[in-house]
């Protein structure tokens, strides 16, 4: 006689993916990076009855510039240094899990404050800044993507109480020269600030560069060869 299982609900099933996805969010590199963000929202919106609205969301990527032959990962090659920017990559992915409803923050800026911080963070943004420097100035994020370990690049994200208004991020990198004998250990005390993103166009126009984000950007015909 077969067994008689209780399935979980649909409501269940949902709660399980999302409680999944916020680690893979923040650890993208432990969990499989792009493509295992990529399955768990697929399994999201299969559970919320819109399959297609990742279709959607990757064509409007692919009109800024956001997507490429190897999805996000790929449109941070000629941005960040370093190949792959995994915490850019789950940058992107947070800002569709955030309109969704699926992003559970560590902190919720109020209006103000998220206002003060945006109007801010360009201008701020002008000057050479270290990890330290971003929450000495904008305090805790609401997430933090890649980890406390200074000897390795994150992404420090900042919302508001409203999903509609863009995300904040500071993109932070810690390596070693192109031409340094060894990749390891990285050459600096704690990540480099190299760019705040916001906002929606051209994906490459929404990066404001630091002096020392600007000096690292990868060559372009270095990347062609």
């Amino acid at each position: 006689m077969p067994l008689t299982r209780s399935l979980a609900t649909a409501d269940e099933i949902r709660a399980y993916f999302i409680e999944e996805l916020n680690p893979a969010l923040r650890r993208p590199g432990m969990y499989g990076n792009e493509g295992a963000l990529r399955t768990l929202i697929a399994h999201l919106l299969f559970v919320e009855n819109e399959p297609d609205a990742w279709t959607e969301q990757q064509s409007a990527l692919e009109d800024r510039g956001a997507w490429t032959s190897t999805g996000v990962t790929g449109a941070f090659w000629d941005l960040i240094p370093g190949g792959s920017y995994e915490f850019g990559m789950a940058s992107v992915y947070s800002e569709f899990a955030h309109r969704r409803g699926w992003l559970v923050p560590d902190r919720v800026l109020t209006a103000d404050n998220y206002h003060a911080l945006r109007d801010r963070a360009r201008p701020w943004a002008g000057e050479d800044r270290v990890w330290a420097d971003v929450t000495a100035e904008f305090g805790t994020p609401s997430i933090l993507i890649g980890g406390t370990n200074p000897r390795y690049g994150k992404t420090l994200g900042y919302l508001s109480e409203d999903a509609q208004e863009p995300m904040v991020f500071f993109h932070l990198w810690n390596g070693s020269a192109p031409d340094a004998e060894s990749s390891w250990p990285p050459e600096h005390e704690e990540p480099l600030l190299l760019a705040v993103r916001f906002g929606g166009g051209l994906f490459p126009a929404t990066f404001t560069f630091t002096p020392e984000g600007q000096r690292r950007r990868p060559d372009p015909d270095a990347l062609c060869r």
